[in-house]
């Protein structure tokens, strides 16, 4: 037999055979036939799904110990031992349970996992501060989440623990540096004045209801692509469709329909070899796994295409590079040339480097999309703050290409995007698991069930904790009475002491949004760059106005939204004119 690598699901033959066009060539006429298939072993088929479904039940309970403190912690009474309250959590109708839980029984909270499983709800921003910084290395994403990730984008940042990841952040830190972002920004106004045109053209007429959301994905897409790897996935000029990016916007959702299952799920993904996993799933007669697997056949195929022509310009020399889109000043250029120039021990290879293309566009696409789409909802539903901020883009010309250092002197433009990303987290179910038995302290008692003050958490190892990201960011306790109102003013002043005292381990803001530590998210700063161009583009040329379509923002992997609450599409349908100038 031919020898194989893995990418995810995808078995694909070995690379270091095969040219760039022959292995993408390969990848899409390729058929998968299992070694088991073609001995027509169904009963050992049949014996090994007996065998791994009785493996993830052991895997389930083999650590479920539940200290009496956890059992005297407040929480939401649940109504379904199957699911706990996964299903409310995790469901997208769960905003308003998200809110209950992050909010109602203090910064600690007992929920209930699968079968009863217990599980801790934390936004106490010391236990937060144990959980992301101090121990970081007891509170670790599961092995068999990160199994899944694995399997969804192969071995990139976000699915390594230990030292692989270590290693990993130590090549991409140095990427996403602020000198990069300086060189990027005109890259970012260049795809931006792209999305005005196209938009320009769709209501030189008069006013037109259009979905904003489409528009902020596609261009999220164009300018990660652009960006970070130096290719273009969308022109912006004509209404098409790139199926890279309708797989990466497909993905969540489908995903989201396994999110009562996760624990069970990532359990199976860590079941015997990849081979195994990618036909046993083949047998699953459902239609929305099916999909899933579609969607990362699709992503892993554009994945190799993008870095085997990423490869060849660099391998050609500078004048092939600098001819490419981005000229060689894009994300995957700079790594590229980087791993070469790294001794052989802090080397990725090359399925590390393939791996990192998926997971950066599945990471800074949806996010930022989505969170660029909530800042115009909000000013659609607020004109006076939409015209106040318009004026201070217009005034510093910053619609129209100016430095990194100007855009970031525009205060009211960073207090929206500040005051958004703390209200409306794009991502809010971040999981950890104890490796090993510790202890929690807490930022203030928390009152148990009995009446007893609780001061500290005795954490068994095993189980699992929900990091409290709405919990921490809107805690009035730390961010006052006032801390569920979307206050874009509270930025322009000094932030209360109870803010920067609280020790709060998020990387951006005194905000748990981005995360914080050794797993923070890499991009912020590509992010909210990314958020601060297309704003000043768009909102200096065109008004927006809330349509007569009700806006639902349901829970996913990434908070998305809808038109209505029973809709399966994700859109915002904003009404959308040019700008009279006279009135501006």
């Amino acid at each position: 037999m031919t020898k194989l690598d893995t990418l995810g699901w995808l078995t694909v033959p070995a690379r270091r055979h095969m040219s760039g066009t022959e292995k993408t060539t390969a990848l899409s006429k390729m058929q998968y036939t299992s070694p088991l298939h073609d001995m027509g072993y169904i009963d050992l088929i049949s014996s090994t799904v007996f065998m791994g479904f009785a493996w993830v039940i052991w895997g389930y309970f083999r650590k479920r110990r539940v200290s009496s403190v956890l059992k005297n912690l407040p929480g939401p009474r649940s109504t379904s031992f199957l699911y706990g309250h996964f299903g409310d959590f995790f469901g997208r109708h769960g905003t308003e349970f998200n809110k209950e839980v992050a909010l109602k029984y203090g910064a600690v909270c007992k929920m209930n996992g699968m079968l009863g499983r217990t599980v801790l709800y934390v936004s106490d921003p010391k236990a937060l501060h144990t959980i992301i910084l101090k121990e970081e290395h007891i509170y670790q994403e599961s092995e068999g989440f990160i199994a899944a990730l694995k399997l969804i984008f192969g071995p990139s940042l976000t699915s390594t623990l230990g030292e692989v990841h270590r290693k990993q952040r130590k090549m991409l830190n140095p990427v996403f540096s602020v000198a990069h972002m300086r060189n990027m920004i005109p890259l970012f106004y260049g795809v931006s004045f792209k999305l005005r045109t196209a938009i320009t053209q769709r209501v030189a007429q008069g006013p037109q209801e259009l979905d904003v959301l489409g528009w902020t994905g596609r261009t999220a897409l164009e300018l990660i692509g652009q960006g970070g790897f130096g290719y273009s996935f969308d022109s912006l000029t004509e209404d098409s469709q790139d199926a890279f990016g309708e797989a990466l916007k497909d993905l969540s959702p489908n995903l989201q329909k396994f999110d009562h299952s996760r624990y069970f799920i990532s359990l199976f993904a860590a079941l015997g070899p990849a081979w195994l996993r990618r036909r046993l799933v083949e047998l699953v007669p459902s239609k929305d796994l099916q999909r899933v697997l579609s969607i990362i056949d699709i992503m892993t195929q554009k994945s190799i295409e993008v870095y085997q022509d990423k490869k060849a310009a660099l391998a050609r020399g500078d004048r092939a590079v600098v001819q490419q889109i981005g000229e060689g000043k894009d994300l995957m250029s700079i790594l590229i040339k980087a791993n070469s120039a790294a001794s052989k021990g802090n080397r990725l290879s090359e399925e590390e480097l393939i791996a990192q293309i998926s997971s950066f566009v599945f990471a800074g696409m949806d996010t930022t999309s989505n969170s660029i789409s909530r800042i115009l909802h909000i000013l659609a539903q607020r004109p006076e703050v939409q015209d106040k901020l318009r004026e201070e883009i217009l005034a510093a010309g910053a619609g129209e290409n100016i430095s990194y250092e100007d855009l970031n002197k525009l205060s009211l433009l960073d207090a929206v995007c500040r005051e958004t990303l703390r209200v409306f987290p794009p991502v809010t179910g971040l999981t950890r698991v104890a490796t090993k038995d510790s202890v929690l302290p807490l930022s203030e008692p928390i009152m148990g069930l009995d009446g007893t003050l609780i001061t500290e958490i005795p954490i068994p190892e095993g189980t699992e904790l929900i990091v409290g990201t709405m919990g921490s960011n809107l805690r009035p306790a730390v961010w006052g009475e006032d801390s569920l109102e979307w206050k874009p003013e509270r930025w322009l002043l000094p932030l209360p002491t109870k803010v920067t005292d609280a020790s709060i381990p998020g990387v951006y803001s005194n905000l748990m949004t981005f995360l914080g530590g050794k797993r923070a998210c890499i991009g912020f700063k590509f992010s909210e760059m990314e958020m601060k161009v297309v704003l000043s583009v768009l909102l200096s040329t065109f008004r927006f106005e809330e349509s007569d379509k009700p806006v639902i923002w349901n829970v996913g992997a990434v908070w998305y939204p809808t038109v209505g609450s029973e809709s399966n599409v994700s859109e915002l349908r904003l009404k959308v004119s040019l700008l009279d100038a006279r009135k501006a």
